[in-house]
């Protein structure tokens, strides 16, 4: 962080600040920051809230019917006509209970994609850590998810299918689907600050991942030769260990959830170290 004194600067005998890379070192430090832009964090959080159902009818409600859109259309492909065990579970509760936590995914990346860009008029004028952006975006999306997450417990009713004692596991399970998606919104948000192509690209990306991630079916139905290969979708697991916990009344099985969370740790260090390394120049190409 430097200092500057130039005509218009100072105003009250305070001296602006200006953000630098060169100070942005050690996690403390970064973690201090953090904690000092808090008030900024939740204005952006709330502003996003506000600004996604701005005139809208429905409002938050739509994070309620996306997924239950989709969950009826899975329900008629998938349930009625392939014809998808899914075990004792019913096939509507079985599609809800993986869409709750890819709509979340879904929403944090492509949200998380353009942050930078969407925040542009501060970033070019005020010193911020610019990781506050795609925060935000995931404080906003928690919101939907929390909402959604009531149609779940009510179908859980209608079903008559009882939570478990193993529901217990949520948070570490959800801390796993936020380290990874934050990755993924640090590195491509630095990136489409430089490329625009990159925010048309995720959302086709995401459709397509969609059906390479156990939403509409079990992982069971993956042929063994290639389920190595599909579980290095961090996705896979994750999906497969809300489900488990929710309505299946089983343990997460972390055989096949440690390799998940061990690719989540590295895209988030990574993510994280490009986006630091990129944020100095966000101002100059927005």
């Amino acid at each position: 962080m430097t200092t500057t004194a130039t005509p218009g600067d100072v105003s009250g005998g305070r001296v602006r600040e200006e953000w630098s890379s060169d100070r942005a070192y050690g996690l403390l430090y970064k973690l201090r920051e953090l904690w000092r832009f808090r008030d900024l964090l939740w204005a952006l959080s709330f502003r996003s809230i506000k600004g996604r159902y701005k005139q809208s009818v429905l409002g938050i409600a739509w994070a309620v019917v996306q997924p239950l859109a989709m969950m009826v259309i899975f329900t008629i492909v998938f349930g009625k006509f392939a014809k998808v065990d899914t075990g004792t579970i019913p096939y509507p509760i079985f599609s809800y209970a993986a869409l709750l936590p890819w709509q979340l995914f879904q929403n944090v990346v492509t949200k998380g994609t353009t942050s930078i860009v969407d925040n542009g008029s501060i970033v070019k004028k005020l010193y911020f850590p610019r990781e506050v952006c795609a925060l935000s975006v995931v404080f906003s999306s928690l919101v939907d998810f929390a909402v959604a997450g009531i149609m779940l417990g009510i179908l859980m009713i209608i079903f008559r299918v009882s939570p478990s004692v193993y529901i217990l596991w949520l948070p570490v399970i959800l801390l796993v689907q936020l380290l990874f998606s934050l990755g993924l919104a640090f590195f491509l948000s630095a990136v489409n600050a430089f490329y625009r192509d990159i925010s048309f690209g995720v959302p086709l990306v995401l459709q397509v991942w969609m059906y390479l991630s156990p939403v509409a079916y079990p992982i069971s139905t993956v042929p063994e030769r290639y389920r190595d290969l599909y579980m290095l979708n961090p996705m896979a697991p994750i999906i497969d260990s809300f489900r488990q916990i929710l309505v299946n009344r089983q343990p997460p099985d972390w055989t096949m959830l440690w390799p998940g969370v061990a690719i989540s740790v590295v895209v988030l260090v990574f993510g994280y170290w490009y986006f630091k390394r990129s944020e100095g120049t966000f101002a100059d190409v927005l």
